[in-house]
């Protein structure tokens, strides 16, 4: 493995990089935006059985708002609920556009993964085609041994970048549409937590 990689010259060091900065970002979404610690199950419940019974202080609020992003978002609107509805969707939506900032950590950088990494496996193949063109150049097209270190390096690297860059879009796609999901799960509860308190359901 490591005289392929070596076969492949000196594009494949940020290929390499890229590959174990994408493995780490997927592996560290894949804990962040776990469902549940986004949006905890029943919490819409509890923070209105607190309400209900008048037990919504300062300090119940405030662990509200470190416990998960939903309750960041929930305690947005809680703080402000004696300024009526309007103050209290306008915190809930501020507080909801950082936690979305939050959610979406990193998959920027995995986009530009996977958009860099062709690129430089192109730039591996035009940097091996001219060795290539070089060695004819210089000694012909006799002996195929002299060809095949620019043949075998414009491979290696568009093989290697195309390997990073399939998967890390895969995943850049999949967290898109995970975090759109969660998104509208905490606007569904944020909408339903505003109604209860202000009155326009159970």
């Amino acid at each position: 493995m490591l005289e392929i990689l070596m076969q492949g010259g000196w594009l494949m060091v940020p290929i390499v990089a890229c590959s174990v900065i994408s493995l780490a970002i997927i592996g560290e979404r894949f804990w962040s935006l776990s469902r549940k610690k986004i949006t905890p199950d029943n919490l819409v419940s509890s923070v209105w059985r607190l309400y209900k019974a008048n037990q919504l202080d300062k300090s119940r609020v405030h662990s509200l708002s470190v416990s998960s992003p939903l309750g960041r978002v929930l305690a947005a609107g809680i703080i402000n609920q004696t300024h009526g509805r309007e103050i209290m969707k306008e915190s809930i939506e501020e507080a909801g556009r950082q936690v979305v900032h939050d959610l979406e950590k990193y998959l920027n950088t995995l986009g530009t993964i996977a958009s860099i990494t062709p690129l430089l496996g192109l730039l591996g193949t035009v940097i091996g085609m001219i060795k290539v063109f070089t060695a004819i150049m210089a000694h012909g097209v006799g002996d195929p041994s002299v060809l095949a270190e620019g043949i075998s390096q414009a491979l290696i690297t568009t093989a290697s970048g195309l390997t990073v860059a399939i998967p890390a879009l895969i995943f850049y796609r999949y967290f898109r549409g995970r975090v759109d999901e969660l998104v509208i799960r905490m606007e569904d509860e944020a909408v339903r937590m505003i109604e209860m308190m202000r009155g326009d359901r159970e």
